[in-house]
């Protein structure tokens, strides 16, 4: 399986799980994204891997016209049911299917991290925006101070197997680096690219559910995880659990998971 099926077919298992696993931190970004790409009344939005649509929903409620795509049909289906009034394709960010210049905006929230090629996602986002366009998008900061991937990925490499066998695609913390960002965009045509870090919060109901998260709303992370040993399975649980309780505080347990957000515009 290539690295693209093997994001497209888990993204159709891991669908009705993502908003309960990590819709309440990916959609704190949504405010700033659409402000990098000022997102507002008469502007034409695309937003690339909407997922279950949130980003597309509150770039409507600004007053934009506003269009998601996804290439997981189970993803396109539960956008639609939540906002029957905004359009919502299934395609692929490589290959878009719309004219060259027909949007003013688009948005991308953690979605290049599941493409087989982010750069070319990122070339067809320019191409199908106008002169003066903006883009942004949103990836996790590294594994350090994005806490919730340390303690997992920590997990694993101190009871667990990190050479499993899963398709090879880009690295998952690329872009986790501002210069990274900045070079890209320039490449595929965008100028003055601005990236900032988000200082996110998840805030969890119980120790276990970080690892749960994991394991039923994600693709990479996910197939990582179902690759170890039941005994092995067990101890990254519970060394999770464990990290996971150093957070919790009077407010509940309250998980630092920044973000990058990159933005620029089409020249």
């Amino acid at each position: 399986m290539d690295f693209h099926t093997f994001e497209q077919s888990g993204w159709q298992r891991a669908a009705a799980q993502y908003g309960g696993a990590f819709g309440s931190v990916t959609s704190q970004t949504t405010p700033s994204l659409l402000k990098a790409v000022g997102a507002g009344p008469g502007v034409r939005l695309l937003d690339v891997a909407t997922g279950p649509g949130y980003v597309a929903e509150a770039a409507a409620a600004a007053g934009a016209s506003a269009v998601g795509l996804d290439f997981a049909q189970a993803m396109v289906a539960l956008a639609r049911q939540r906002c029957p009034s905004i359009p919502f394709d299934e395609g692929d960010a490589e290959a878009l299917p719309y004219d060259d210049a027909c949007f003013d905006a688009v948005t991308i929230n953690f979605g290049v991290l599941h493409l087989a090629r982010p750069d070319t996602a990122l070339a067809e986002s320019a191409r199908v925006l106008a002169s003066g366009g903006r883009c942004g998008f949103t990836v996790w900061a590294s594994p350090d101070v994005a806490v919730g991937f340390g303690l997992v990925l920590r997990a694993v490499e101190a009871h667990g197997r990190t050479d499993v066998s899963l398709p090879e695609g880009p690295p998952f913390f690329r872009f986790s680096d501002p210069e990274e960002c900045r070079r890209t965009m320039r490449a595929v045509g965008f100028a003055d690219p601005e990236v900032v870090q988000l200082p996110l919060v998840w805030r969890v109901e119980s120790a276990d559910a970080v690892y749960e998260a994991f394991v039923g709303g994600a693709v990479r992370t996910a197939a990582l995880l179902q690759a170890q040993s039941p005994d092995a399975s067990a101890a990254i649980r519970r060394a999770v659990r464990e990290g996971v309780e150093r957070y919790r505080g009077e407010r509940g347990i309250e998980i630092p998971m920044p973000a990058v957000l990159a933005s620029a515009t089409k020249t």
